[in-house]
């Protein structure tokens, strides 16, 4: 297994490096995205439960239905795979942010409220800072899956290690499974302990109101 790695070091390095770039972009898009539908859905608290099943329902579609629906308006790539995995993310993310946000003890909230908190000081200063271990939760699991699911991109010209896995299963190559497997896993544990040691620093010791 050495040898192959050795033998072709720069392929692989290549092929990590997409892999990256495609996990990474889906990432901080669907970030983005779930912040903002999290947002939305605290303001307007009817509109939780149908945007939550939609979303679940989005969730559930098969990630190459997704890839033919898109491939006529976006092409074959990485343009594609990265609105796909964005998307799959956003019901992981959004009921992750939602169950921090609400689920948080009414009487922190009455009390800030009872100290002259407006809505976003509350959000801002009592329910962000104790929400925080669901919303890292939500976002390691979703991180975990973006970059699992990036293999699959592979079989739309976009790259990353699934060009590698695929390439194991088309040769029926044990070698090529073993390091496209394996080196997914590593960047999906390496990747969880960045995001351990962003939550490590950004968490408050204690929340007082």
């Amino acid at each position: 297994m050495m040898d192959y790695a050795l033998k072709h070091q720069d392929q692989i390095i290549q092929l990590i490096l997409e892999h990256l770039h495609l996990s990474l972009s889906a990432l901080a898009i669907s970030l983005s995205l779930g912040i903002g539908v999290t947002l939305v859905l605290l303001r307007w608290p009817r509109l939780r439960q149908p945007s939550v099943y939609f979303l679940s329902l989005l969730y559930a579609v098969p990630s190459f239905a997704l890839f033919a629906l898109l491939i006529p308006l976006t092409g074959l790539g990485q343009t594609t795979a990265i609105i796909v995995l964005s998307l799959y993310a956003q019901y992981i993310l959004v009921r992750s942010f939602l169950s921090g946000l609400t689920e948080i003890d009414v009487s922190l909230v009455e009390a800030g409220r009872g100290m002259g908190m407006t809505d976003s000081q509350i959000l801002r200063m009592v329910q962000l800072p104790l929400a925080l271990p669901a919303i890292f939760a939500g976002i390691k699991l979703a991180t975990t899956s973006i970059i699992a699911m990036a293999t699959i991109a592979a079989t739309i010209n976009a790259g990353g290690l699934g060009t590698l896995l695929f390439d194991g299963l088309r040769t029926a190559s044990l070698v090529k499974l073993a390091w496209g497997i394996g080196l997914t896993v590593v960047l999906s544990v390496l990747l969880s302990l960045v995001i351990d040691f962003v939550e490590e620093v950004v968490s408050p010791e204690e929340v007082s109101v």
